[in-house]
């Protein structure tokens, strides 16, 4: 590797090497040690191309979600199935994995600014500002798109479809625009346990011995053609297990319960 070899949006990939190996050793303990992180599907991830891959997920925090991602896929990558024993898997990590998120959110702090160097796609929210619904939506921003366009061309993405770290918001249209015109590979993810591990923003450990979950299911069947751009949208409410169809099965005061709701998941306290 070039000492000043460059990923597709100007950032240096010893320096982005480096950010990751610290911020992986950093955060290992937080998954496994503090909290018990259980994976299931990762076997998906070794079989997946190199590049035109979207990771879909429900969303708990604003970066904890998405580093356990950096930490299993890596591990998967090394030969890990479900686990993410020993850390030194994130020594060479995959330098072409992206991850979508507000731009609000990635320049709130000194700490997200450093993150985002690691992989953000920062986006404008046109439904959303200083964490409040706005009326009148503002339009979408050209580049944006552009942006996720090259990730995908480059590597893999992570997306939260729905925009919000809330339960059962309804999964922006957006995405499925995105899956319709670029025709990559979509795997579904469901977490849990992470709201009640960490911060809202996923920064500071708020509870330990958490039983924390990721599910990382098989590729969705898409057909790029004649799927609407409803059906992909519905597509992905099931796969995140968001669909308006499991607050049937969840009664609504229980889902506003955190604890209730996960045992009645079956997860352990």
């Amino acid at each position: 590797m070039g000492l000043l070899k460059k990923d597709p949006f100007g950032h240096v990939l010893l320096f982005k090497k480096w950010l990751i190996r610290i911020f992986g050793f950093i955060t290992h303990k937080r998954y496994r040690g503090f909290n018990d992180l259980k994976i299931e599907g990762s076997e998906i991830i070794k079989s997946l191309p190199e590049t035109n891959v979207l990771f879909i997920s429900n969303h708990q925090t604003y970066f904890a979600d998405v580093v356990s991602m950096f930490h299993v896929f890596n591990a998967s990558l090394k030969g890990r199935v479900d686990s993410i024993k020993n850390v030194f898997y994130i020594w060479n990590p995959k330098l072409n994995l992206y991850f979508v998120s507000a731009k609000e959110t990635m320049k709130s702090g000194i700490l997200p600014r450093i993150m985002s160097y690691a992989g953000a796609i920062t986006v404008e929210r046109t439904w959303r500002e200083k964490g409040k619904d706005v009326e009148n939506k503002k339009a979408v921003n050209p580049n944006d798109t552009e942006n996720i366009k090259i990730a995908l061309k480059d590597g893999w993405v992570i997306t939260f479809p729905q925009g919000t770290t809330k339960s059962f918001k309804p999964v922006r249209k957006g995405t499925a625009h995105i899956i319709k015109e670029h025709r990559p590979i979509v795997v579904p993810i469901v977490i849990d346990g992470f709201r009640r591990s960490f911060d809202r923003k996923g920064i500071w450990l708020k509870k330990k011995g958490i039983l924390q979950s990721m599910v990382i299911k098989e590729p969705l069947d898409i057909d790029y053609d004649n799927d609407s751009i409803e059906d992909i949208v519905e597509k992905i409410e099931f796969a995140i297990e968001q669909h308006q169809s499991f607050l049937k099965v969840v009664p609504t005061e229980i889902i506003e319960n955190e604890k209730e709701l996960n045992k009645k998941r079956r997860f352990n306290y």
